[in-house]
């Protein structure tokens, strides 16, 4: 074994070999990859071996359908057989709701090149003969569905790895992993040391075990996981026999059921709800090709419902039932990337569906890897989406809820509760007090909107009982006075005799006054977009960044990459050491001056100015800026004064009619400005001029900021897309975000986000079009629910398009 390596790989499931495939295709060969025992000895071996296109983000759906495709090429290279089976499958639903969501599938694989059809239940049953056509409403029909060897592509993974010049070492157990004063990493084995540059987790069932190795807790959990496969069944021969086929998969989501063909039989897995966390704390590192105990009252009621949808399972024999581990994250989707404060400690775990993303998974931490970008918006799979707040209860609690629900429905307006309330701020219960209906965002509590006394959430696809209070909300901000709680937002404190010349670099804007604030994209080196602020400066204090709250620990990584070695820059995540509100609407002003004794007037205080003043007695940071659009202050505060300015501001208001609004009211209220958020409209995959951000760009200031050549570039070659909004003629649904763009009867575009914005009374869509009919005003079509509205678009703001009320 070699005692030095470019990348040391630890896994030699799917994943680790993948990933270890795509070092060595990319050129780095000084890779080596450790496994403990032979490949394929924790989840890889005993998985049902299942691929498919479809997932709820459709850049992982991307990824999946790129490791569907990449199997041939790895087969051919390496030379091991696959057995690789691309039947097509059925996604079938059993309610109307279901159907609704299906529709809404086809419409995403549109843009995305995947060939999806609406089909009937009896052409559903034409193509699948095990299926009562009675039991369903539909069916959705997928020709790139498939399954295959899941030995057979590790090992051709490896061999194919092998053959660029990557190296394996099986039972080579990996017993610590310790950082050099030198930065690389030492790792330790059985065998010996090896000194590398980077270390993968790929470990799979041990991930957590690897992780801890480097006082990382990863937010993983093994769940046992059960399928059964069937004595032969004459169905399944006399279709052969006729078609010369296999029957294809089916997924039967209200069934909670996924079907193949196995040899001359069929096999059946479940999600069930009595599901089953294994080894909880630790796994055994002597485990290794066990199956667990079948327990098959457990899965009974699914069963049940199989038999029911499926009638031919009620005259065929059970012949093996397997149950095997299998790991999962918190919302079930992977845990890939670099992790915060370990340089050059990567993480790529928690992937459920390997045979489905572990291609993409490998070819995205190659890319981060070696070129310092994952090559694809990976933000679904990145593991800076969790915080230290995701300890192992929460994980536990979530991840049960998430296997339980694996083909459930997953309503736009449905908040799921396990793990929670876990992180709230100090008015949690005053909020909770006024009908406060609570979301949640990187962990912490946020108030979505205000219910009266009865009335709650009623999961649908269509406008729902939030929908009238929600515009009673919005009509408090638009004709009075509106407060919200702004917690959630992420806020850094940047200090240091460098601190302005770093954020100068960082960020692509120009940089304030003190005393002002400024809008800031901020770039990565290719020229996209990979944070968006507001940057506030307040003199001797230093600097005050806002962003998004579910983005901390990704921009934290980011910021952190970047600082300087000498230590003239400190920048602190403040977290919940400061929490907030928002009031807004053109009685703000009038709210504000009853609760200060500061000069609050507009000469005083003009529009992004920023600066301390008391509300009532709580010291506090007020900035004069609102993302409703209108007439509005941002208040930060301590949280031990936060339940202190909000009764301030709440009494100071009574006279003027404050009321609360929460998210969803501030969503319709940003949608009639047309302002974007990120995560949405603001991902790393657009530029600041296809995303609208380029007039906040400082092009020509001296400091050669971070994706600077890219931005000017970009800005010369006019880009490839633009961010537009538009006015949807809908029915009783609106966007939700993902919907294809029709332009011309073909599908040119898609939707990031939108609503109803209640003021204007209009739905609106925000979305990315080619930039060569970005102008286009009429000829637009959206695709909801399955079917097409006619789409105009809405260049100027709904809402105070010269800014009026922002500035007055």
């Amino acid at each position: 074994m070699k005692s030095h390596a470019k990348v040391v790989v630890i896994g030699g499931g799917v994943v680790g070999c993948s990933v270890l495939f795509h070092l060595a295709r990319h050129g780095w060969t000084d890779v080596v990859l450790l496994e403990r025992d032979e490949l394929t000895s924790g989840s890889t071996w005993h998985a049902a071996g299942g691929m498919h296109t479809i997932n709820g983000d459709p850049n992982v759906a991307k990824l999946q359908k790129y490791t569907i495709n990449l199997y041939k090429e790895i087969e051919e290279l390496s030379g091991q057989a696959t057995g690789v089976h691309l039947t097509g499958g059925v996604l079938l639903a059993a309610t109307e709701a279901r159907l609704d969501w299906l529709r809404g599938v086809v419409a995403k694989g549109r843009y995305l090149g995947i060939e999806l059809a609406e089909i009937s239940p009896k052409e559903a049953a034409e193509l699948m003969p095990l299926l009562d056509p009675k039991q369903f409403v539909g069916a959705v029909r997928n020709k790139e569905d498939g399954h295959l060897d899941p030995s057979g592509v590790t090992h051709a993974y490896a061999k194919a790895a092998r053959k660029l010049g990557a190296e394996v070492e099986r039972f080579t157990k990996v017993e610590d992993i310790v950082r050099r004063p030198d930065g690389m990493w030492r790792v330790i084995t059985n065998k010996g040391d090896v000194v590398a540059e980077h270390v993968v987790n790929a470990g799979g069932l041990w991930a957590r075990e690897v992780g801890r190795m480097v006082g990382l807790e990863l937010p993983v959990l093994a769940m046992e996981h059960m399928y059964l496969i069937t004595e032969d069944m004459p169905e399944v021969a006399a279709w052969n026999a006729k078609t010369g086929t296999e029957i294809i998969h089916a997924v039967d989501f209200d069934g909670e059921l996924y079907l193949r063909q196995e040899r001359g039989g069929m096999l059946m897995g479940t999600y069930e709800k009595a599901n089953k966390p294994w080894s909880e704390f630790q796994t055994p590192w002597n485990f290794g090709h066990e199956l667990l105990a079948p327990d098959i009252d457990r899965i009974a009621p699914s069963l049940e419902v199989g038999f029911r949808h499926f009638p031919a399972f009620q005259n065929t024999g059970i012949k093996q039932i397997i149950n095997g581990p299998f790991t999962f994250a918190p919302d079930g989707n992977p845990l890939v990337g670099p992790v915060r404060g370990l340089p050059g400690f990567w993480v790529a775990c928690g992937v459920m569906a390997g045979f489905s993303q572990g291609g993409g998974v490998g070819l995205a931490l190659s890319n981060w890897m070696i070129e310092g970008d994952p090559g694809a918006d990976i933000w679904a799979m990145d593991v800076a989406r969790y915080g230290d707040w995701a300890t192992m209860a929460y994980t536990n609690a979530k991840v049960r809820e998430n296997y339980s629900r694996r083909f459930s429905i997953r309503f736009p307006n449905e908040e799921l509760p396990a793990g929670r309330p876990l992180k709230t701020t100090p008015v949690y219960d005053l909020l909770s007090a006024r009908g406060a209906q609570w979301g949640v965002a990187y962990g912490l509590e946020m108030p979505l909107w205000y219910a009266p006394e009865g009335v709650k959430d009623e999961f649908s696809w269509r406008r729902s009982s939030d929908f009238t209070q929600v515009a009673k909300e919005v009509a408090t901000v638009r004709d009075g006075v509106g407060l919200s709680e702004i917690s959630s937002f992420a806020k850094y404190e940047v200090t240091g005799e460098g601190a302005a010349a770093w954020l100068d670099r960082m960020l692509a804007c120009k940089l304030p006054k003190p005393g002002r604030m400024t809008l800031a994209p901020m770039l990565k080196e290719d020229g996209r977009l990979i944070g968006d602020f507001t940057l506030a400066n307040l003199g001797s204090e230093g600097w005050f960044l806002a962003g998004s709250g579910i983005a901390e620990q990704y921009h934290m990584r980011w910021f952190e990459k970047h600082l300087p070695d000498d230590g003239s820059v400190r920048i602190d995540a403040l977290g919940q050491k400061l929490t907030g509100v928002s009031i807004a609407g053109p009685r703000a002003r009038d709210v504000l001056a009853k609760a200060t004794r500061s000069d609050v007037s507009n000469a005083a205080v003009p529009f992004m100015a920023i600066g301390r003043m008391d509300i009532g007695m709580a010291p506090c940071l007020v900035g004069r800026v609102s993302y409703t659009g209108d007439l509005g202050y941002e208040v930060w505060v301590a949280p031990e004064y936060q339940r202190a300015a909000y009764q301030t501001l709440m009494a100071a208001g009574e006279e003027f009619g404050i009321g609360l609004f929460g998210s969803r009211a501030l969503n319709a209220l940003r949608l009639e400005k047309n302002y974007g958020s990120w995560g949405r409209e603001y991902r790393p995959i657009y530029g600041p001029l296809e995303a609208g951000l380029d007039r906040f760009v400082a092009y020509g200031k001296d400091a050669d900021f971070v994706g600077k050549a890219a931005a000017l570039a970009e800005r010369k070659q006019g880009g490839k897309l633009r961010l537009r909004a538009f006015i949807v003629d809908a029915d009783d649904a609106d966007v939700i975000g993902d919907e294809p763009i029709w332009f011309g009867g073909a599908v040119r575009g898609w939707v990031t986000s939108g609503g109803y914005a209640h003021h204007s009374k209009k739905s609106v869509a925000v979305g990315y079009v080619p930039k060569e009919i970005a102008d286009e005003s009429d000829g637009f079509e959206i695709e909801l629910l399955g079917k097409r509205h006619a789409a105009r678009m809405q260049p100027a703001a709904l809402f105070d398009a010269n800014f009026e009320r922002m500035r007055a």
